[in-house]
């Protein structure tokens, strides 16, 4: 339990009422209990503390809380930043006390720091390195000779490649992996995607349809302070290694191909997917289900639509979509364009009848 004050303090906000009152977590307005700090950050979840039997309240600064029957409130002048500060604050611990689970198999030369946390059936490989504090919890792998950083956290099923290296307080959610081999494979001559790219046709004959497997010799670095969502899959490189920045944050169910570079504080929302060798500069952001062909390069701070499909390089500081993706100017006019096209089509066939019946267009 928490004081109101001490909330307030806390994430360095000014707080009015009877700041002795205790809450437990924080809570949406209309499910609020009378142990409960809601979120009424505007208008709407404001008007939803009646639904609730709240006694203190997070609202944005002015707000009327006496109005709201409430005993105290936390005035929060960035309501989303506020919720970061709460739900951090209220988040339930990971209570994984040190040790190795006698279930864990881990190689006799493998280092293990202080104070790290070892789950049931997980597998760390040979001369690997775990970091001070990280806690690994079950059925983990993580293979030779790979390099977790101090306080890092793996949740249940994640997969750790050979050589991976993994920066500080840096979180890999469930099931995702991280260090699988790049998709890349080529032909003994000139093949189909080849032919295509290069003369916009595909002669090539049955010979040229067996792939060799171009092997990944790279690895996949990964910096601090990055969350990585459940299911998510990045490669390692080929010759050189696949390379996350320092906190980025990757969403569930993101594929990133073999050799890309995702620079610092990048935002990859959900099912985007990076071709190989696609170069991210520094504070880019991915709405969901983009997709972004291979060796493009998107400049820093760039930010690109949902389900936009990047073809060609794009620059910093723009915002864009579509597929291809252009800028945003030009793509609204595009399709302020093409709603317009059945009434222009309807306009053409009236044109077309009326001179096919010899009447003019005066």
């Amino acid at each position: 339990m928490w004081s109101v004050g001490d909330v307030a303090k806390s994430l360095g906000f000014e707080a009015d009422g009877d700041l002795t009152l205790q809450v437990k977590t924080a809570s949406h307005p209309a499910e609020a209990s009378p142990a409960d700090l809601a979120l009424a950050l505007d208008d709407v979840h404001a008007e939803a503390l009646k639904e609730g039997e709240a006694e203190a309240a997070m609202m944005a600064p002015g707000a009327d809380w006496r109005a709201h029957g409430l005993r105290a409130v936390i005035f929060a002048p960035r309501p989303r930043y506020a919720m970061a500060g709460a739900t951090t604050l209220f988040a339930a611990p990971i209570d994984l006390a040190p040790g190795v689970h006698a279930s864990a198999a881990v190689a006799e030369d493998a280092e293990i720091g202080e104070d790290v946390w070892i789950g049931p059936f997980t597998v760390i490989g040979p001369g690997a390195r775990i970091g001070r504090g990280a806690r690994i919890c079950g059925q983990v792998s993580v293979g030779a000779g790979a390099e977790i950083g101090e306080s890092v956290l793996l949740h249940p099923g994640v997969r750790i490649g050979h050589a991976v290296r993994i920066g500080a307080r840096t979180r890999v959610h469930h099931n995702a992996v991280v260090g699988g081999d790049g998709f890349s494979f080529v032909t003994p001559e000139t093949g189909s995607v080849e032919s295509a790219k290069q003369s916009g046709t595909i002669a090539v004959g049955a010979e040229n349809t067996v792939w060799a497997r171009i092997h990944s010799l790279g690895a996949v670095v990964v910096g601090a302070d990055v969350e990585i969502g459940s299911c998510a899959t990045i490669d390692r490189g080929t010759v050189i290694d696949t390379r996350i920045g320092d906190g980025a944050k990757i969403d569930n169910q993101v594929q990133i191909g073999h050799n890309c570079q995702v620079g610092q504080n990048c935002m990859l929302c959900g099912q985007v997917g990076l071709a190989g060798s696609v170069v991210l500069g520094d504070r880019v952001v991915l709405g969901g289900q983009v997709g972004v062909a291979d060796h493009t390069r998107i400049g820093h701070d760039a930010l690109v639509m949902a389900s936009s499909g990047v073809a060609t390089n794009l620059k910093a500081r723009g915002i864009y979509g579509g597929s291809p993706a252009l800028p945003r100017d030009e793509i609204t006019r595009i399709l302020l364009a093409t709603r317009r096209l059945p009434r222009l089509a309807s306009d053409v066939q009236s044109l077309k009848k009326r001179l096919s019946k010899g009447e003019g267009t005066g």
